[in-house]
């Protein structure tokens, strides 16, 4: 009588963690548009800060990284208020959003320093951001036993080892590829996957109303 109790208090358990797994992977896959709007913010401020060089307007390089990130930081909050998404609902979506938000309050900090001091070139760059975002997608990704997600931190840490080599052409072109792969195709992966789930509940929900 023990063993079967114990037997289905650990069965209880496991589907609790099961579902806790399940409800932090459907969080993520609800912030799928932050991968892409901070993708395209990537892409503006390496546009802004490309052309602002070659045309020599004065500061437009210097400020085309803080005023983007700031600018994607912003949105970020905005929208995501504004789609109830602020308090995640479980303890992993927490979690996850943790994560998150300590790499991004990090990078804000850093970056414009660095940047300021003028002590970081394009090689050490796209080797610090790699590293940063391959450990939030790879922590995310263990927590949530997502292999999608996993695959685009062994791209963003690949990215990282490959910008200590090379020119700075192919380091740019690594960097980009790896933006494109990990924040644009992963979030429109994510919020894909997004919508499919709420057609089925919405389809599950009009059959049981029917």
């Amino acid at each position: 009588m023990a063993e079967n109790f114990e037997r289905q208090e650990l069965s209880d358990r496991l589907s609790l963690i099961e579902s806790m797994i399940a409800q932090g992977r459907r969080t993520t896959e609800s912030w799928g548009w932050t991968f892409v709007l901070w993708g395209v913010a990537y892409y503006i401020a390496i546009a802004w800060s490309t052309w602002g060089q070659r045309l020599s307007i004065w500061g437009a390089s210097a400020l085309a990284w803080p005023v983007t990130m700031i600018a994607a930081a912003v949105l970020t909050s905005v929208i995501g208020f504004g789609k109830g998404n602020g308090h995640p609902e479980t303890t992993i979506g927490r979690a996850i959003v943790s994560i998150w938000i300590s790499v991004g309050i990090a990078m804000l900090l850093l970056f414009p320093a660095l940047g300021i001091s003028g002590r970081v070139d394009q090689h050490n760059f796209v080797a610090i951001v790699g590293a940063m975002l391959g450990v939030a997608n790879g922590a995310s990704s263990m927590i949530l036993k997502w292999r999608m997600q996993f695959a685009c931190a062994l791209v963003w840490w690949a990215a990282s080892v490959a910008a200590c080599f090379g020119s700075q052409q192919q380091c740019t072109v690594v960097f980009l590829a790896a933006l494109f792969f990990c924040q644009i195709v992963f979030g429109i992966y994510a919020m894909i996957c997004e919508s499919r789930r709420r057609r089925l509940q919405f389809g599950n929900q009009g059959a049981a109303h029917a």
